[in-house]
């Protein structure tokens, strides 16, 4: 299995993405900026934590989400020696059951450039499975496997805008190729952010220190109702292995994508075509480090050095929360935003973009 690292995040940890190809590290909209906002820390073992009335318990979780969730093999063209000079390469990862009509969910660098997919089952079974659609800029993919009914056993998502820092989670999934494995801690930390395979940056993403390793990426993050709330995508880590800091896709982000997906096989993004970072000082907002030439910002007359403070008459606070109002909109959305250029506030109407691969 490959992975390689492009980039770091604070001191020397690693971004690495749990599983399959490519790196990552913090980045707001297309590049540049901060590492989110503040938010809480790494909590403690999953075992302290008081179990509300009528959760699951891990075991409980773990019967129940355990036949849903499958190892995901793919195979990729690779470079190999010989007059031949061409071969293959294979990689794993994890899924889960998202529908009854045979729908699985995982990470798109899980199959990004994949020549043939198989997913084994729970049960041992295994069965070729089809790419519907890829998302890089959230690093999600939907597959297609012709199953029979009794083993598509789909996973409700839950509502990631209710999880709290401190809830006990659960992640099943493949690390290293050892299917079926589980592990459990809490959620240590929301408001995450994790760049996407094409350098574009996933917001509110889930931090936990539940074990999560090469070969996890695309399984389910669970509460203890076993609803998914997240799919797990990246680890932070020198060593490259589990150091305790996961991250996970929030699966709102995964319910809205999923259905484009399914709608299409694509999904379109607005687009700004701006890189912001905080503002110095004790200024809230979003400060423009870059406008691309020709992309709607530049278009409207935004500047480099404005700080945008609103969005459709929604505050904006932080970078992160430019690129949440952005990604709530359609290209061809007109929006107004408010943005403040040497201590004087102007507005002015944007017609969103469709964002470049």
């Amino acid at each position: 299995m490959r992975h390689t690292i492009t980039r770091l995040a604070a001191g020397t940890t690693a971004l690495v993405l749990a599983a399959g190809t490519g790196a990552a590290t913090y980045a707001v909209l297309a590049d540049g900026g901060d590492t989110g906002p503040a938010v809480a820390g790494v909590g403690s073992a999953a075992a302290a934590q008081p179990v509300k009335d009528g959760a699951l318990t891990i075991g409980e979780v773990y019967d129940r989400a355990n036949p849903s969730v499958v190892e995901i093999t793919v195979t990729t063209p690779a470079a190999a020696a010989g007059p031949m000079g061409s071969g293959s390469a294979r990689a794993q990862g994890s899924g889960f059951v998202y529908d009854t009509t045979g729908h699985l969910v995982t990470n798109e660098h899980v199959v990004d450039g994949a020549d043939s997919v198989r997913v084994r089952f729970a049960n041992g079974r295994t069965y070729d499975a089809t790419v519907v659609g890829t998302d890089p800029s959230t690093d999600l993919a939907v597959l297609k496997v012709d199953a029979p009914a009794s083993a598509l056993r789909p996973l409700a998502l839950a509502d990631s805008s209710r999880v709290d820092v401190g809830d006990v989670v659960v992640a099943i999934g493949s690390p290293f190729g050892l299917e079926n494995s589980v592990t459990a801690g809490i959620v240590s930390a929301l408001g995450r952010s994790m760049e996407a395979p094409n350098g574009y940056t996933i917001n509110g993403s889930i931090q936990t220190d539940a074990a999560i390793n090469h070969g996890n990426s695309g399984g389910p993050l669970l509460d203890l109702d076993g609803k998914v709330i997240g799919v797990n995508a990246q680890i932070a880590s020198e060593s490259g292995g589990n150091d305790g800091v996961g991250f996970a896709i929030p699966a709102n982000t995964v319910k809205a994508i999923v259905t484009q997906l399914l709608e299409s096989g694509s999904v379109q993004h607005a687009y700004l075509g701006v890189a912001v970072t905080t503002p110095s000082g004790t200024t809230e907002g979003a400060q423009l480090t870059e406008v691309r030439s020709g992309t709607p910002a530049a278009n409207a007359g935004l500047r480099v050095g404005d700080v945008v403070t609103a969005v459709d008459g929604t505050r904006v606070s932080t970078p992160a929360e430019l690129q949440t109002a952005i990604d709530a909109k359609h290209p061809g959305d007109r929006v107004i935003v408010d943005y403040v250029r040497n201590g004087a506030h102007h507005a002015v109407t944007v017609t969103l973009g469709t964002r470049p691969s």
